[in-house]
């Protein structure tokens, strides 16, 4: 899909504020004519002029004035600075509204491109991220969908400017068609200087969605490797490397900033130009060879003309303004489709089949296996057998394809050759779901949020009692230390569990599987970085939680 389809397949999902916004764009329009329209007229007879010859004017402006035929003197002149006040305070009043509705709609469709994106980011397999840049995919959440989403309103605002634009070129027409179409050559030059800014703002753009995509990925490796960082005393060096970064994009900027501020002196002094312009053919063309009835007529005809185009000239001029901005924010609604795009994305088969329990053992049958994009296998020609109940050990050195062996149970891939089945019934027929909530995994590198001891033992699990948490907790040899910590069972454990030891995540893991209660164990290399303490303890925890239960074991020596 089109980067513009996109948009539009996600606006129109809003009909009512869409159809809202055409009325008060058509609206404001209509207010603006009118108020414009009149305001010649309303200043000649403040100035004296006391009957105005409408005889050469176009039947819409006759029928305009037609209005007020009915009052004389002074109540025909409060009359009037009564409507064109009325015209221009609707206006506004539309435009204000259009603007609150634009922006409402702007919003909604930032919440909808992230909540779809942080779906599809739930949905995609494990080999994505091992290819995506964590610092591209933030940047893209956080940077990129807000700059596509206001797309919609620059494209609101185009729609409503050129409604506008085409009420002012009618009556325009309707005044003198030959004028207008001298006017529209003029234009048409201002217009071809302005398309060298539209695609300068969509060069400075893209510019600028890398320069972001930088940075995003420059500050992520800077917090994540923090320790590094500092253990190696080199942060001035990581310091001048985000400094480039940021002084680059900053530029890019800059150059963007710098091309919308050319715009409108462009188109000022274009416009001004344009109408001198007119004022000159009109004086040579309409006035010449006029009688002094005639020459009357057609100054009041000529001066609205000159009025409505003075109007519409800064209107032109926030097209072309709104033209360029659009073209500025394309790059990133390129980025938004191409993130949202499913199909270009691994994303696991579901199978159909709800997985309960394993009931005689699991197989792997002739299995072969290289990562996506690698010609070179990690795991050739591999036939096992599980029995349930039983605790397999897989132990060699690394990258000998241990862990990758463990991955393909749960599904984070699939093999290239061969397959798994689980009581003869292929991996790939079971919901992945169920499949996953009935495996246990115990690694060396354990994750926890930033959140309570308490939620990290009892994470993807709603239907536990505090009993059952502080039962896991004390079979995983984790209850002494928790009730030592601050908060006990409340207490937050810092990003990724940085306030607590290695053996202490461990055993918050372990007590986590157990909570579980996993019909299939995973343990990969769940004690090599302990020190002997901790690994004794993990130890105890682990048989605790591998007694009569399928186990499948991963080490780099068999005393582990």
């Amino acid at each position: 899909m089109s980067p513009n389809r996109l948009l539009l397949s996600y606006a129109l999902r809003h009909p009512i504020l869409i159809v809202f916004t055409v009325l008060l764009g058509f609206s404001s329009a209509m207010f603006n004519s009118v108020g414009t329209t009149i305001i010649v007229p309303l200043v000649l007879e403040f100035l004296g002029q006391k009957k105005l010859d409408l005889s050469k004017a176009p039947p819409i402006i006759q029928k305009t004035m037609a209005f007020f035929e009915g009052f004389e003197g002074g109540d025909r002149l409060l009359f009037m600075v009564l409507v064109v006040l009325l015209a221009i305070v609707l206006k506004n009043v539309a435009n204000y509204v259009n603007i609150l509705v634009s922006t409402h709609l702007s919003k909604k469709i930032i919440n909808t491109f992230r909540k779809e994106g942080i779906k599809l980011l739930l949905d995609v397999d494990i080999d994505f991220y091992a290819k995506t840049k964590i610092g591209d995919i933030i940047n893209r959440i956080s940077q990129e969908i807000g700059r596509a989403a206001n797309a919609i309103k620059i494209a609101i605002q185009l729609f409503t400017t050129v409604i506008t634009i085409f009420v002012f070129v009618f009556l325009l027409i309707s005044i003198s068609w030959q004028l207008t179409i001298a006017t529209s050559i003029l234009l048409l030059g201002v217009f071809i200087i302005n398309q060298v800014f539209v695609k300068r703002s969509k060069k400075f753009g893209k510019i600028l969605s890398e320069k972001s995509r930088g940075y995003s990925g420059a500050l992520l490796e800077i917090l994540t490797g923090i320790r590094l960082i500092k253990s190696v005393s080199n942060e001035q060096d990581e310091y001048q490397r985000i400094e480039k970064v940021i002084d680059e994009r900053e530029q890019a900027e800059f150059q963007s900033q710098a091309n919308f501020a050319a715009i409108n002196p462009i188109n000022e002094v274009s416009g001004i130009l344009a109408i001198l312009a007119i004022v000159f053919v009109g004086k040579n063309f309409l006035l010449q060879d006029s009688s002094a009835e005639e020459l009357e007529a057609i100054s009041t005809v000529l001066g609205i003309y000159l009025f409505l185009l003075f109007r519409l000239l800064p209107v032109i001029s926030q097209l072309n303004g709104q033209r360029s901005r659009f073209a500025n924010v394309s790059a990133s609604t390129a980025i938004v489709a191409d993130f949202l795009r499913r199909d270009n994305k691994p994303i696991m088969t579901n199978g159909k089949n709800i997985y309960t329990k394993l009931s005689q053992e699991i197989r792997i049958e002739n299995l072969s296996f290289a990562y996506p994009g690698h010609q070179d296998s990690v795991l050739n020609g591999v036939n096992l057998s599980i029995p349930k109940g039983t605790t397999m050990a897989l132990v060699g050195a690394s990258g000998a394809g241990k862990s990758t062996l463990a991955d393909l149970l749960p599904r984070f891939y699939d093999p290239v050759e061969g397959r798994i089945t689980i009581d003869g019934k292929d991996l790939k027929d079971y919901d992945i779901r169920s499949l996953r909530q009935a495996m246990g995994v115990v690694s060396q590198d354990t994750f926890l949020f930033n959140n309570s001891v308490r939620n990290n033992i009892a994470y993807g699990m709603t239907d536990v009692t505090e009993e059952d948490i502080i039962a896991a907790a004390k079979r995983a040899n984790a209850y002494e230390f928790i009730m030592q910590l601050p908060q006990g069972f409340d207490t937050k454990v810092g990003d990724r569990g940085v306030l607590l030891s290695g053996g202490q995540r461990q055993r918050m893991a372990i007590a986590r599987a157990l909570l579980r209660n996993p019909d299939i164990l995973i343990l990969d290399e769940a004690t090599s970085a302990l020190d002997t303490v901790s690994e004794r303890l993990v130890q105890q925890a682990i048989d605790e939680l591998c007694r009569d239960r399928t186990t499948v074991v991963i080490a780099h020596r068999l005393s582990t």
